[in-house]
């Protein structure tokens, strides 16, 4: 780097995202002309349901191009609202809202507004990627709790409270978790907001995956506690991950503040996917559950067969559309560690994977698949990872 260039000490730390470096290796590949199986993104492989796309049509064929209100259109965050009250039997008021350019910037705007320089967040390890670099560039401190796979990847309530001995601003949960496909209990979740009430925390909850589940029930935090801040979006369940679009619940007070923050870094969210977001909330059900079930078969059909590799799979996920396997085996004869095994399965099977380092220290030795992919290229990437397996 030149001496006259100077980033700034918060933009320098901010680490990689390893699944997108996989990704764009993945492309180098591919534009050389090598077929590469995905298996690395967690990105849903469907075309976002027609009636959606219509609705965007409308919106633009209607002239509906227009910044919004900022907390986003009214009628799409009733329609949330009524979604809310549908699936978890929860009251949640329009005000209490924002509407967002995907559950990134609602993340940006939620962190940047409830934590000061140097407060503790408790979250999971493993943990989604990105968790730890959006508290750190608030300023706040990330705290991991490890979560084990004998324990199906649970946030343990005692665990917590153990390293809440500092204190803690609040407590970050994901369910269905990504990387694991792990749904939190009802009465962990409980436990977890009694816990966080008691010691003047706040929940916080990334509920993007959920729709995506398989025999199980997924809760919401606002079933638990009315401190909780709940993150989502319409990206994985409704396929929608190009059309930008996201959702914050906050408590009432904490509206205002955010507002300004979203009227001077984002303005609005993007009035025709608002339009198309209001149509996915009361008319794509049908597609979701086809989607769905799609997920289910592929779930089914990828678990025994990574398991028979030799990648242990020690409790079927139930959530999301990942399994994350201990490849801690295959690790000690192809590369040493997730990251050099992931560029492994890349170079010789052309196989994209995301290793399990991007997800914190607790999940090193660990690979991510996810299983939004078609069957025939999941069956495709099984044969290639027996040939692969076989050059030991």
């Amino acid at each position: 780097m030149s001496e006259n260039v100077c980033v700034s000490k918060r933009a320098g730390e901010i680490t990689p995202f390893l699944v997108m470096d996989i990704l764009e290796a993945a492309h180098k590949l591919e534009a050389a002309g090598h077929n590469v199986i995905h298996l690395e993104i967690g990105e849903p492989d469907f075309d976002t349901p027609e009636c959606i796309k219509e609705a965007a049509r409308k919106a633009l064929a209607d002239g509906e191009t227009h910044y919004t209100h900022s907390l986003g259109l009214l009628p799409l965050r009733e329609a949330i609202c009524e979604d809310f009250a549908a699936r978890y039997g929860v009251g949640v008021h329009p005000d209490q809202i924002i509407v967002t350019q995907g559950t990134s910037p609602a993340m940006l705007l939620l962190f940047s507004t409830i934590l000061e320089a140097g407060d503790p967040v408790i979250l999971s390890d493993p943990a989604y990627a990105c968790y730890d670099n959006f508290i750190r560039f608030a300023g706040a401190c990330p705290v991991r709790v490890p979560v084990t796979e004998d324990d199906h990847f649970q946030y343990r309530p005692e665990a917590i409270e153990q390293a809440m001995t500092d204190g803690a601003k609040a407590i970050l949960l994901n369910s269905p978790a990504n990387p694991t496909g792990t749904l939190l209990s009802a009465g962990r979740m409980d436990a977890i907001a009694r816990l966080a009430d008691a010691r003047g925390a706040y929940v916080i909850s990334d509920e993007i995956y959920h729709g995506l589940v398989y025999g199980e029930k997924e809760h919401s935090a606002l079933e638990f506690s009315d401190r909780a801040f709940v993150l989502n979006g319409f990206s994985k369940l409704y396929a929608m991950t190009g059309w930008r679009l996201g959702y914050l619940i906050a408590p009432r007070e904490f509206i205002r503040p955010m507002q300004k923050l979203c009227q001077n870094f984002f303005i609005s969210a993007n009035s025709v996917a608002q339009h198309a977001g209001i149509a996915a909330l009361k008319q794509a059900g049908p597609d979701v559950a086809r989607m769905k079930a799609i997920y289910d078969e592929r779930r089914k059909f990828l678990l025994p067969r990574l398991r028979a590799l030799g990648l242990h799979v020690a409790n079927d996920p139930t959530g999301a559309f990942y399994i994350f396997a201990n490849a801690k085996k295959w690790a000690a004869k192809f590369g040493g560690s997730s990251l050099k095994l992931a560029y492994d399965i890349l170079d010789k099977a052309h196989i994209g994977v995301t290793p399990g380092i991007d997800f914190g220290q607790e999940a090193e030795g660990f690979l991510r698949f996810s299983y939004a992919n078609s069957m025939e290229n999941l069956a495709e990437a099984v044969r290639r990872l027996e040939k692969y397996a076989a050059q030991a």
